[in-house]
């Protein structure tokens, strides 16, 4: 939300402390900010870009970056094709945009953001699978595209994002069998309300050694409390974005919410710092990456790292997930 819901010098001044307390991580991709619009496309990866810049501290820093799968428009591409895809000719320009915005010469990280296959992603899988038999990239040409910009020192390390296990399973397999460089993290949706990753990703990053980047701990805000009855406080990311949050509006979702909140007060904990602390406390979990646009929420992500986990809270969430089982898909 950099750039968006904040001043550069506020952004600046958050990427500065994380940086003295300890977080070398930086989560960003070509579509950002979000909402996704023509006019603001790239802002937060130029805005990184300045940081570094100013800092000279790119080689503290691990930097990743998105390409975007299947969609309407979201970059300015060479030929008017409507929608973006994974193929050669639209990843390559998409990293080269992203390296000049983000003022280095090459990415630590690089992530499809979700499939070239058309899937039911972002909330759109309420009702479970269905197929399409659509033509898709190959995860063949994908990584042998990818594999280019790895050989020529752009991209360090490669990764996916809003992945099934099939698709993960598929990138293994056709790195394997291709000699290909195999990917390395998986960023998905992980937190409270939606413990999907353990069905099936979980024993797949574990047995073969892939790492969760989870993004939206904290359920975009809601597992705070702060949009309980449907309230929608001044200045918050749901006042800004709208119905984009429309997948955590279910009425079950205030269900689980509360009763998560009165796990928190049982222990007499923040429950923004719990439902953090439970996300980076999963033996699969490599790195939360958490939103902040203020310092103060900044702290509060740093500060759940030192709240023990206890096997004592842990059976407690167990049994409001068992009772609420991921109310957002």
């Amino acid at each position: 939300m950099f750039s968006t819901q904040n001043s550069e010098q506020e952004s600046f001044e958050i990427m500065d402390v994380a940086v003295e307390r300890g977080i070398n991580f930086l989560d960003t991709a070509e579509m950002y900010p979000i909402p996704p619009k023509p006019e603001n496309r790239g802002y937060c990866e130029a805005l990184i870009g300045r940081w570094l810049k100013q800092r000279t501290n790119r080689d503290k820093i691990v930097l990743a970056t998105k390409v975007s799968g299947r969609a309407k428009m979201v970059r300015g591409l060479p030929t008017d094709v409507g929608h973006t895809r994974l193929s050669e000719n639209e990843i390559i320009p998409a990293l080269e945009k992203s390296l000049r915005l983000l003022q280095t010469d090459y990415v630590d990280l690089y992530q499809i953001h979700w499939p070239d296959r058309p899937l039911q992603l972002f909330g759109a899988n309420a009702h479970g699978y269905e197929h399409d038999d659509a033509e898709f990239e190959s995860f063949e040409s994908i990584l042998q595209t990818l594999q280019k910009l790895v050989d020529q020192g752009k991209v360090r390390a490669i990764g996916v994002s809003n992945e099934t296990p099939w698709g993960v399973m598929r990138y293994l397999a056709e790195s394997n069998k291709f000699d290909l460089r195999k990917i390395q993290s998986i960023q998905n949706c992980y937190h409270l309300l939606n413990r999907h990753y353990e069905y099936g990703l979980a024993e797949i990053g574990m047995q073969e050694n892939i790492s969760l980047l989870a993004y939206s701990p904290l359920a975009q805000g809601y597992l705070t409390g702060k949009y309980l009855d449907n309230a929608t406080p001044k200045g918050s990311r749901k006042a800004f974005v709208g119905d984009r949050l429309g997948r955590y509006s279910a009425p079950s979702i205030d269900i689980a919410i509360n009763s998560y909140l009165e796990v928190a007060k049982q222990f007499g904990i923040d429950p923004a710092e719990m439902a953090l602390r439970f996300v980076t406390s999963r033996s699969w979990t490599t790195s939360a990456i958490f939103g902040a646009t203020n310092l103060s929420q900044l702290d509060t992500a740093i500060r759940s790292m030192d709240l023990e986990w206890s096997n004592e809270l842990n059976d407690a969430v167990n049994q409001v997930h068992k009772s609420s089982p991921n109310p957002c898909p």
